[in-house]
């Protein structure tokens, strides 16, 4: 949404594109998703940023996020130092593909949460705020951040200024 309104009322350089492993995602609470492209058919060097939103066990969220064909382009993109953005769970999806090791991040971290743990055993500095910058890669520690990391993301492609006008355009 933020990117969105980028496009047509900030600076309008930012264009999203969906795209998934699948022509069809179910997505938890039963929706299905379906994305504009198939990941296997993109040239990631066209595209400036990757946002991944995160996802529940339940739904199959990790089978896709941990797969090998995304850690892919996730290490594409860090070695590219373009922003990652990640938000909620899909941090173990960039810890997963081995770029956030040695670096600071965070994920879901209810109390009767473990997802802070398994982040751990990627060999990933923890940090408990709600929203984490450790260079070009963007993690969040819940759902509710979204709106923050979406911002924070349109910050880094385009400028503070440009990002403060959505803020204000958007109500923030």
């Amino acid at each position: 949404d933020v990117l969105g309104w980028n496009q047509l009322e900030g600076d309008g350089s930012t264009v999203v594109v969906t795209a998934g492993l699948h022509k069809e995602l179910k997505a938890t609470w039963n929706f299905c998703v379906t994305p504009e492209k198939l990941l296997m058919d993109l040239n990631l060097d066209e595209f400036d940023a990757l946002a991944i939103p995160g996802g529940f066990e339940e739904a199959d969220f990790y089978d896709d996020a941990f797969s090998e064909q995304f850690g892919t382009v996730i290490r594409h993109f860090n070695d590219q130092h373009k922003p990652i953005a990640s938000i909620c769970v899909a941090a173990l999806a960039v810890a997963h593909s081995g770029v956030l090791k040695e670096r600071r991040a965070t994920t879901y971290n209810h109390p009767t949460s473990q997802r802070l743990a398994q982040l751990a055993t990627y060999g990933v500095a923890i940090s408990k705020d709600r929203i984490v910058v450790d260079d070009n890669i963007i993690t969040s520690a819940n759902p509710s951040t979204a709106m923050e990391v979406a911002f924070t993301l349109l910050e880094m492609l385009t400028s503070s200024d440009n990002t403060e006008k959505i803020k204000d355009l958007m109500g923030y």
